[in-house]
């Protein structure tokens, strides 16, 4: 009796892609990354200096846990085409954050109109998500209590601008790359 080879069957098709984490999915995962107490509670804390720790994000995301000793914050800065979330896991923290669309590129120097400024104060379980080129700052105005937050962004951050301001006026000061920080 003779054996006929097997008619060779093609590769079975590729997965198909999977879709990037929206601004929803990281506010669900910053969240539940937040309720997780042991996790949270692991961060070893600076009394001066921020501390932290990278996770895996959804999707091939990039997440942080941060430790906000008091009196401390980022400075404003955007996350560039990056879009992201973030929640308080513990302590407070406030946002200040620009209601107006910059442009991405091309420039150094920007007079604010009036009307764009916001405020959040953001305590343990409250956070937010935002869109791309979001410009904040995130402070711990706390004289004496740690703060700790959970953040994540998608893509994985490509740069940060960093601005300075002063009244109306945002400057540019400086772009930083995933080389600079790690």
């Amino acid at each position: 009796m003779s054996v006929s080879p097997a008619a060779s069957s093609p590769p079975p098709p590729a997965p198909p892609p999977v879709p990037a984490p929206t601004r929803a999915d990281l506010l669900r995962f910053v969240r539940r990354v937040a309720a997780d107490a042991a996790l949270v509670a692991s961060l070893p804390l600076d009394p001066e200096c921020r501390t932290w720790v990278r996770l895996d994000g959804p999707g091939g995301s990039e997440a942080w846990l941060i430790g906000w000793p008091p009196g401390t914050g980022t400075g404003w800065h955007d996350h560039a085409d990056s879009v992201g979330a973030f929640m308080t896991a513990s302590g407070a923290l406030k946002e200040n954050s620009l209601a107006a669309r910059l442009p991405s590129d091309g420039w150094r120097t920007l007079e604010l109109t009036d009307g764009v400024d916001r405020e959040r104060r953001l305590p343990a379980g409250q956070g937010r998500a935002f869109g791309r080129h979001h410009v904040h700052e995130v402070l711990n105005e706390s004289p004496d209590r740690h703060a700790v937050s959970v953040h994540a962004y998608c893509p994985p951050l490509p740069r940060i601008r960093r601005y300075s301001r002063s009244g109306r006026i945002l400057r540019l000061e400086q772009v930083e790359r995933p080389e600079d920080w790690r």
